[in-house]
């Protein structure tokens, strides 16, 4: 596969086996919610060689991420064929293992995100010889062909990002999956009535993580109707409600 350059300041330290990618040579805008909001977790260097550790970020799930990691690899089983595309860099080891059962299904699989230096930190979690196509590319305008994956996921992505962008993400994502392909959404789901965080944490995560603070009020199909409608949604809850998993294959 070719390597291109997206960028002169990136290219010196990305890993030498990677294979990125941009979208054109133009410049990619980068969402300016990203960084008014998240510059503390997404944005800066230090913060994601801070945040990107399996312990840490298992913590701020409360215990569930190993959980739904692992729920979603079962999801497109132990080998995966056909082309597979992840929408954003995720935090964890979730991606190193997707691409295992990749390589052993004789799929491939790509991985976009808007900001380089996800790329890049994705790029030093990737063994040697264990190789993705990542791009630069914005989440709500993929550069991809309609019906050109068979399978997509969004794993804790939809909660980051401000309405719009949510509706252009989903009506994205089915855009370039192929007809009867699966798409696997994990994400923040509303916890029950009962559920402790809801009026203890939840107020306080809402200050640092606003965008959120519809996903844990509504179903995502109600926040997202048009986006979502005519599909049959498979759901399933953990935590009370409080993390949700929706697969998708028509």
């Amino acid at each position: 596969m070719s390597f291109l350059e997206f960028s002169s300041a990136v290219r010196h330290s990305l890993p030498s086996h990677e294979n990125f990618a941009r979208r054109a040579e133009t410049a990619i805008k980068i969402p300016a919610y990203l960084e008014d909001t998240y510059w503390w977790a997404y944005v800066r260097p230090t913060a994601v060689r801070f945040l990107d550790r399996p312990w840490l970020i298992n913590l701020y799930l409360f215990g569930k991420y190993r959980t739904l990691r692992d729920e979603v690899l079962r999801e497109f089983g132990p080998a995966i064929p056909g082309r597979t595309l992840q929408i954003s860099c995720c935090y964890g080891e979730l991606t190193p293992r997707l691409i295992q059962r990749v390589r052993r299904g004789g799929g491939t699989l790509d991985v976009i995100d808007v900001l380089p230096v996800q790329l890049v930190n994705l790029g030093r979690k990737l063994q040697q010889g264990i190789s993705a196509t990542l791009h630069q590319m914005d989440a709500a305008a993929l550069d991809f062909p309609d019906a050109s994956f068979d399978q997509v996921l969004l794993f804790f992505l939809l909660h980051e990002e401000p309405q719009e962008y949510r509706e252009k993400t989903i009506r994205e994502a089915l855009r370039v999956l192929k007809p009867g392909g699966k798409i696997v959404i994990a994400d923040y789901g509303a916890p029950s009535a009962w559920h402790p965080l809801r009026y203890l944490l939840l107020p306080l995560l809402g200050l640092i993580e606003p965008t959120a603070r519809e996903m844990w009020s509504r179903e995502l199909a109600a926040i997202l109707p048009n986006e979502m409608h005519g599909r049959t949604w498979r759901k399933v809850s953990y935590l009370g409600g409080l993390y949700q998993m929706l697969v998708s294959t028509a």
